[in-house]
């Protein structure tokens, strides 16, 4: 790469960074040396030394030298082109011009993204150039579900627990007759009362048949 060419693809680069549309207008020349491509922030992207260096090119592209941009009024591109040509060029003719504008080809503008764009996909695959590790993705299948881990019966809570008439049906605790669903007092098969049947003087549950209470010793009286 040449310094022409390198110099007129920091200007396109810079520029489509500022505002993209400018690419296609005239540019005041002015501004490319104090704020589109000043000499202290792109010395080492232009490979130049000395802001004579940075002048000098400056000066043979807006000469029309390789063809990169118009320059206008032509009258002054005349005099760029024979101050380059001297021996001892004016370096400062640059900036001695007022309402000089500069115009970048299309093609040379089209040319200079391309190739950047390029070199940056490009860089992306050279040696010690960060790489891409796409995720690792297992290829065995997934091992079975394991069976929920049972909970002893003794650890179960008390809300859990089903009653044992729900769990086998309505029956008669003293035949095992089925007793059909609702209210009674005596089952049908045996005749026994269905009734819970509680001590008088404690309250304690009792069964049929009992002549005293387990909790209080109280005689039942014959129930």
């Amino acid at each position: 790469m040449t310094e022409l060419e390198r110099f007129f693809r920091r200007i396109v680069l810079n520029l489509a960074a500022i505002d993209p549309g400018r690419l296609r207008h005239p540019v005041p020349l002015a501004e490319i040396p104090f704020s589109i491509v000043p000499y202290r922030t792109n010395r080492r992207v232009l490979q130049v030394d000395t802001s004579e260096e940075y002048e000098m090119v400056l000066l043979r592209l807006c000469a029309g030298e390789g063809d990169y941009l118009w320059t206008e009024p032509e009258e002054v591109r005349l005099k760029f082109e024979a101050e380059a040509g001297s021996s001892n060029p004016d370096l400062e003719i640059v900036y001695r011009f007022e309402d000089v504008t500069v115009t970048l080809r299309p093609e040379r503008v089209t040319l200079a993204l391309q190739t950047s764009a390029y070199e940056a996909q490009t860089q992306m695959f050279e040696p010690g150039a960060p790489s891409f590790e796409p995720p690792a993705i297992s290829l065995r299948a997934p091992a079975p579900t394991e069976e929920p881990e049972a909970i002893p019966e003794d650890e179960i809570a008390d809300d859990d627990c089903i009653p044992a008439e729900e769990m086998t049906g309505s029956q008669c605790v003293y035949c095992g007759g089925s007793l059909p669903d609702r209210p009674l007092n005596f089952c049908p098969h045996c005749g026994q009362s269905q009734v819970a049947l509680v001590c008088p003087h404690c309250h304690a549950d009792v069964e049929a048949g009992w002549r005293h209470c387990v909790n209080c010793g109280r005689a039942l009286g014959g129930r």
